[in-house]
């Protein structure tokens, strides 16, 4: 099989990319439970991801809205013990995240409106913010 010349660097530049890329993030230290909540929360947040493109791909809106503020939210973060951890982040990292639980306040408005790709398009905003704190 011969590749044309696009698809060989399209190839190289998706095998080489995220080694050349440097990681500029910085570990956050904190307590030991809080660590271990805050990594709680995000695989839960995770979790609730999967769940919206589950409920999305089958066309139920009005479960993206309910995982989307309930998980995600700006509704999430009493659950989330939102407040007793902002305290250990710095303030990029704590702004993120309330981008993040903004964002997905707003996925689950558009989602009850019932527009299926305008929902999509807003699910990326709220994955745009975990590659900001993520990927760096």
């Amino acid at each position: 099989m011969k590749l044309s010349k696009s698809a060989v660097y399209m190839m190289v530049t998706l095998l080489i990319s995220p080694a050349t890329q440097a990681d500029d993030r910085k570990l956050v230290q904190m307590p030991k439970m809080m660590q271990e909540h805050m990594l709680g929360n995000m695989r839960d947040h995770v979790k609730a991801i999967h769940e919206i493109l589950s409920a999305l791909s089958r066309g139920e809106l009005d479960q993206v809205a309910l995982v989307a503020e309930e998980r995600l939210g700006m509704s999430s973060l009493d659950n989330h013990g939102a407040s007793h951890m902002a305290g250990f982040m710095p303030k990029q990292m704590g702004a993120i995240g309330t981008d993040m639980h903004g964002a997905a306040s707003r996925l689950a408005r558009i989602a009850e409106e019932g527009d299926r790709l305008e929902t999509y398009d807003q699910l990326n905003e709220v994955t745009a913010t975990c590659v900001a704190c993520h990927v760096g």
